[in-house]
């Protein structure tokens, strides 16, 4: 067997079914003819990020793979390895490298050596006979321990070299562990023992699967659960006990029950310090429950800790609070009612945003009514960068697991649209939206042309305020001299050319109908772009 016909059968040994790429790559062609489906895309960070979001809806179970050509293919997916090296997301990268001959000959652009401190795991097999091993490898590093991207570089003049013998590989499979049960002893008591104790759920949770057990966690303490951007959804946000997810902007509800707290346990969270997630408040009690010991004292120093999968981890908390509680109950029983009483509040006060009739109008006006045009247990929200973000995360609530990718440890434009797109090829029973901006579709929009080619029915909410809104603050001389910051066009109707069905909507009171008509003609298996003409800034719901 020659060394890409090796490659295609590990592949379909390892389930994948589809294959995101840019050519020239030889395993692109020897895939098809093997049944497994090509997905090409217009630019290749977005190919690289839509296999980021495939792997992201099966908890990492079923990776996404993006295959390129050496020189310039691998040059432009530098960003989207980038991304989900920083978003921690289980995908495998397969760039063909130049031949071994001129490898490391300069201005050659070697995978290997440029892509090392943005992998999980890397290698250059340099004879046939290693191409297996390597493959095998980069699958078990993907899917075990802090999941990541990993790459194998494999040269050019080795795709039709003959593999002697049978193919052994078998598919690889993610190992757990669990914590020190001394570990969980100390953290079950600091827990019994708190008076005000809140949960902060990162995307371990999505991983680990672990909703039910971080549900009964929080039920069991009656504690209120605030997540991180990528860990939303990983708790039901119409739970009584549910804050939200934190970012640049949050609920109010969070901001008090965080201040409030005396102990924070972090599950299945990095606790990266970074402008686009939660401060923890300082004077806290911290227990931090992670699967990476790397992330142990890193920007937080806890008091306690317990490393293992998330599962694992609150399985064994559950099994020793049972015990505590029973024999010292504590007394928190309203803090549901508290939690609404805040949350009430905070929404009357953002209400008239929800529903304003000004023209231009706010995207909060879209949001509300986006939530109330879906089948929010059947549909899959992302965004974009910047304003989009801050704008959705807040008042989007998620009932149900993996319902919406976060994202913002880096925070690149034009995410958004691959991260829906492979979510959509994911799970194509479910509507798949992508809320963004003009700026973001400057970055990846002419790869709404592979949406409509490759047959996959996103929802696209583009909020047009001509505009770099979040940028004037850093830009001010420059915006008020040369407008430098004054960004326009006709995205309807750029994406009409590219066979998307669209609409430019301008009026308050259109926003309903077009959404409506948007989500009719996605069940007919056409790709939409609503284009949303906004105020140039908005409120945030900042609380700090």
């Amino acid at each position: 067997m020659i060394v890409k016909d090796a490659i295609v059968e590990i592949l379909k040994r390892e389930g994948v079914e589809y294959l995101f790429g840019y050519p020239r790559n030889p395993i692109l062609d020897a895939a098809a003819a093997a049944g497994i489906r090509p997905v090409i895309v217009r630019q290749e960070r977005t190919g690289v990020h839509m296999a980021d979001a495939y792997s992201r809806m099966s908890s990492g179970e079923r990776l996404g793979v993006f295959t390129m050509q050496d020189g310039p293919g691998t040059e432009n997916a530098f960003g989207g390895v980038a991304q989900a090296y920083s978003e921690s997301v289980p995908i495998v990268v397969l760039p063909r490298g130049y031949a071994r001959d001129v490898g490391n000959i300069r201005p050659n652009f070697s995978a290997m050596l440029n892509f090392r401190n943005v992998t999980k795991w890397l290698e250059q097999p340099t004879v046939a006979t290693a191409v297996p091993d390597a493959i095998r490898r980069a699958f078990t590093q993907a899917k075990n321990g802090r999941p990541g991207p990993a790459l194998v570089e494999i040269p050019r003049d080795l795709y039709d070299i003959d593999i002697p013998g049978m193919l052994n590989h078998v598919r690889t499979r993610r190992f757990r562990f669990g914590p020190d049960p001394q570990d969980v002893a100390a953290a079950a008591a600091a827990l019994a023992a708190a008076e005000r104790p809140i949960i902060y759920a990162g995307q371990g949770i999505h991983y680990a699967k672990a909703w039910p057990q971080l549900q009964a966690l929080a039920e069991m303490l009656q504690a209120p659960v605030f997540t991180s951007l990528a860990g939303k959804s990983a708790f039901d946000e119409s739970h009584p006990l549910a804050l939200g997810a934190g970012g640049l902007t949050s609920s109010k509800q969070l901001h008090h029950f965080l201040k409030k707290a005396d102990v924070i346990f972090g599950v299945g969270c990095s606790f990266s310090a970074t402008e686009f997630g939660t401060t923890m408040p300082r004077g806290k009690r911290i227990i931090h429950a992670t699967l990476d010991a790397a992330d142990l004292n890193k920007d937080i120093e806890p008091e306690l800790a317990m490393i293992g999968d998330a599962a694992l981890t609150l399985e064994a908390l559950l099994e020793e609070l049972r015990d505590r509680l029973r024999l010292c109950p504590h007394g928190r029983r309203d803090v549901g009612l508290q939690v609404k009483a805040i949350k009430d509040e905070w929404l009357t006060e953002w209400m008239p945003q929800l529903t304003s009739n000004a023209t231009p109008f706010t995207p909060y006006r879209v949001i509300r009514e986006l939530m109330l045009a879906v089948d929010i247990d059947k549909t899959i929200v992302t965004h974009d960068s910047g304003n989009p973000r801050n704008q959705i995360v807040p008042f989007w609530e998620c009932r149900r697991p993996l319902t919406y990718i976060g994202w913002g440890k880096s925070t690149q434009l034009g995410y958004g649209l691959g991260l829906a797109m492979g979510a959509q090829i994911a799970r194509p029973d479910h509507l798949c939206v992508n809320v963004w901006g003009d700026a973001a579709i400057g970055f990846t929009g002419m790869d709404l042309e592979t949406a409509v080619r490759e047959r996959i029915p996103i929802l696209s909410i583009l909020f047009n305020n001509s505009t770099m809104a979040t940028e004037h603050q850093s830009m001010a001389v420059a915006t008020e001299k040369y407008r430098s910051t004054d960004i326009g066009g006709d995205y309807a109707g750029f994406a009409r050319s590219l066979g998307v069905w669209s609409e430019r909507v301008s009026e308050p009171g259109a926003i309903a109908q077009a959404i409506r008509r948007g989500i009719a003609k996605t069940r007919e298996g056409v790709p939409v772009l609503l284009e949303f003409i906004t105020e140039r800034s908005s409120k945030r719901s900042v609380y700090r």
